[in-house]
């Protein structure tokens, strides 16, 4: 497949603005990109479906540009947005451009003739004169135009927002963008969100007015879920692709969670795997989804592709914890992430050196309400130290039973998780 049929067998196209552009791929090299917005200092989900776009471009010979947005960012994208942003500091969005631009390298090679390049609008929009540009740019936009936009109808039919000048602006900057890069890079295809349409066609009517040249623009479909629920969201709130916000092992299990509506189409967007492997992916799905084989590994995948293979490494250590596992190889890091929402307990670090029974510390410890309940479980053989069963009734409590940082995790049943922390 050339790239176009790729994005479609995939599902990534929703729009394109010309019908020859996918004949044009297949015969040309394009130079061609896409915006990202800095309003923090990470990419969420909701950010790869652009990402793996321009992957799939610059597998198949085109050279993508990975635009920051350290301009825009100041003012702000209305699109999707029912209420004004609160406007970010410059030194805010700098900081938030260096934490997304490291986060862009793991994708794109930036080496060999298709190589990407990094860029950041602030380098020329920060510094226009706004007297030229109103003259020079401004002129050619319609206010007319501009106001039958879905994302400014919504806001002006708000009563309660309605949308300031400083975002009903952003469409000339955003197509300004377009501009500065055909002229930079001889970039000649953007490609965005479904909600970036008219930001799209706004900058190619500005490139061929001022630069007689023919530009393109595709549009990426808005991810959504099956059962209308927003995608990219868990009960913790956005999943992002750094680590130190969401975990590896959240991430996975993110994924993993997946339903098997959603799965396949997922399969396809977010990872790089071929069409054969899908499709049998697919068929397992449908004869045996008690397996769950496409949801782990799609789970697999997207986790090695944004944190790498010893992250996903240590997702799967802490999955298989959860479900008996061995847990000596987890840091406290780790263990903490994983049991950070069931029940926990305090004993002082001395009981283990004591050799005092085990029953009593697990009930100062809160696990259990009473010895007899702790010697009951024991008795139907449900009471698990660190996922290792305990059988005898007269158990000390042991250094042994200790992990990392002074942590151990106690099990009553399947799924009935308690921390106890040594201190």
């Amino acid at each position: 497949m050339n790239v176009y049929e790729e994005l479609q067998w995939r599902g990534l196209v929703n729009q394109i603005t010309h019908d020859d552009l996918p004949k044009r791929l297949a015969e040309e090299q394009f130079t061609l990109y896409c915006g990202f917005d800095p309003t923090a200092d990470s990419l969420h989900i909701g950010s790869l479906l652009p990402i793996m776009t321009l992957v799939h471009f610059q597998r198949a010979g085109h050279r993508p540009l990975a635009l920051v947005g350290g301009g825009t960012g100041l003012i702000g994208d209305p699109s999707g947005k029912t209420d004004e942003r609160t406007l970010l500091s410059r030194e805010q969005v700098e900081a938030n451009c260096v934490g997304i631009r490291g986060q862009l390298e793991r994708f794109l090679t930036f080496e060999g003739p298709s190589a990407a390049v990094m860029l950041n609008n602030a380098d020329w929009l920060c510094g226009l004169p706004l007297i030229e540009f109103l003259r020079d740019v401004g002129k050619f936009f319609s206010v007319n135009v501009m106001l039958s936009r879905e994302s400014v109808k919504q806001r002006l039919e708000s009563r309660d927002h309605g949308i300031s000048y400083t975002e009903f602006s952003y469409s000339l900057l955003q197509a300004y963008d377009f501009l500065e890069l055909c002229r930079r890079h001889d970039c000649r295809l953007q490609v965005g969100g479904s909600d970036q349409w008219g930001n799209i066609v706004a900058g190619m009517d500005l490139t061929r007015r001022l630069e007689q040249k023919d530009t393109f623009g595709l549009t990426i479909p808005l991810v959504t879920k099956a059962d209308g629920s927003k995608f990219g969201k868990s009960e913790g709130g956005n999943i992002w692709l750094d680590a130190s916000r969401t975990s590896p092992y959240r991430f996975y299990q993110f994924w993993l969670n997946q339903s098997d509506e959603d799965v396949v189409r997922y399969l396809k967007f977010f990872t790089l795997l071929d069409r054969a492997t899908v499709e049998e992916l697919e068929k397992q799905t449908q004869e045996a989804p008690h397996q769950r084989a496409a949801q782990k590994r799609l789970a697999e995948e997207v986790t090695r592709l944004v944190h790498g293979d010893a992250a996903l490494t240590q997702a799967l250590k802490a999955t298989e914890a959860m479900f008996g596992g061995d847990l000596g190889g987890l840091d406290e890091a780790a263990l903490l992430d994983i049991f950070s929402e069931v029940p926990s307990g305090e004993l002082p670090k001395a009981a283990l050196a004591e050799g005092g029974s085990l029953l009593e510390a697990l009930t100062s410890g809160g696990v259990f309400a009473s010895k007899s309940e702790a010697r009951r479980m024991i008795q139907n053989g449900g009471l698990y130290v660190n996922n290792l069963r305990i059988e005898d009734e007269n158990a000390k409590l042991e250094p042994s039973h200790c992990l990392a940082a002074g942590l151990a995790v106690v099990r009553k049943g399947k799924k009935n998780y308690h921390l106890l922390r040594f201190v």
